[in-house]
């Protein structure tokens, strides 16, 4: 065999070697798992009718997180998210400040966004979404130190509608295979009551306003 010969066959095996990056087009589904940091701005009303100056501060979170992306052009597609994290609603100054942990809650957050995807022939592909969630709250639970003061406690949150916007990229690996980095912010407000045995019905209203912070990897189906 020539050298020339050699090279070409040598060129013919790594380019056979090196994988196609994945693309997005029109009909194709895409599944994303990444772990995400759920990173509350809350704004906090008092605490009513008792303690109208205290307000409410609640906890960042960490859970792992799946969404579904269906594109409907080569540009343009819709993505389905679903995930849950716990947060700890903790009290700030005074009263509420000195117990510390009021409550906890499970939040569960499905948001479906429309996105727009810039490069969808690139192997780097950035994109923008808009949309909607809606908010649940389960599992809902006054902590122990609250009950000391206030005595048994029924944990009511009222559930909401809101907007959500996102930013993100993804980058092939392969023909089937992406890494994948987001940002969403989440519109959630709430209304808590706290029915007390000692101190009657509480309540304070919380804006969440979440930034979620996402890493992971996605697939082509």
């Amino acid at each position: 065999m020539s050298i020339q010969k050699g090279k070409i066959l040598l060129a013919t095996i790594l380019a056979s070697a090196v994988a196609t990056p994945a693309m997005a087009a029109a009909g194709d589904t895409y599944v994303r798992l990444r772990g995400i940091m759920v990173a509350p701005n809350e704004k906090s009303g008092g605490i009513l009718p008792t303690l109208p100056a205290e307000t409410v501060q609640v906890n960042n979170a960490v859970t792992p997180e799946v969404d579904i992306t269906k594109m409907v052009t080569d540009n343009i597609g819709f993505e389905l998210i679903a995930a849950t994290t716990k947060h700890s609603v903790s009290g700030v100054t005074g009263t509420t400040g000195g117990i510390g942990k009021l409550a906890s809650t499970w939040v569960l957050p499905p948001t479906l966004t429309a996105q727009y995807h810039f490069v969808p022939e690139g192997k780097v592909r950035p994109y923008v979404g808009a949309g909607i969630n809606y908010t649940l709250f389960y599992s809902k639970k006054a902590s122990s130190g609250f009950e000391a003061v206030a005595g048994s406690t029924d944990v009511k949150m009222k559930s909401s509608f809101g907007w959500a916007a996102q930013v993100g990229t993804d980058i092939a690996i392969n023909d089937k295979m992406f890494l994948n980095l987001d940002v969403k912010y989440i519109d959630i407000r709430t209304t808590a009551r706290l029915v007390t045995a000692n101190l009657g019905t509480q309540s304070v209203r919380v804006k969440l306003n979440p930034l979620v912070f996402g890493v992971g990897v996605g697939f082509k189906l």
